[in-house]
């Protein structure tokens, strides 16, 4: 899968697992998840990981990666893409 489909993936999987009042093609590849961007929070963190590991099979293994990986949608997609290649 190609970096851009894979950001396209995300962008519906967290639009529909947040339940979030936004079109997916709407959301920025590199608009900040947190704060200022979309708004998540602590618990939507949690579900991002849980999305991670049902969808893709990768496990966030050092809790200190999490602001660096879920920075953006692009961070994410770097970071499932890069993990994916070293299991393989």
């Amino acid at each position: 899968m190609s970096r851009e489909q894979l950001i396209e993936d995300l962008k519906r999987q967290i639009v529909a697992q947040l339940n979030l009042q936004v079109q997916p093609e709407s959301i920025n590849a590199d608009e900040p998840l947190f704060n200022e961007g979309l708004g998540l929070d602590s618990i939507d963190a949690l579900e991002l990981i849980v999305l991670m590991q049902q969808n893709y099979k990768i496990r966030l293994v050092n809790a200190e990666d999490g602001p660096k990986v879920f920075q953006s949608i692009g961070t994410m997609a770097d970071f499932i893409l890069e993990n994916q290649a070293e299991q393989n």
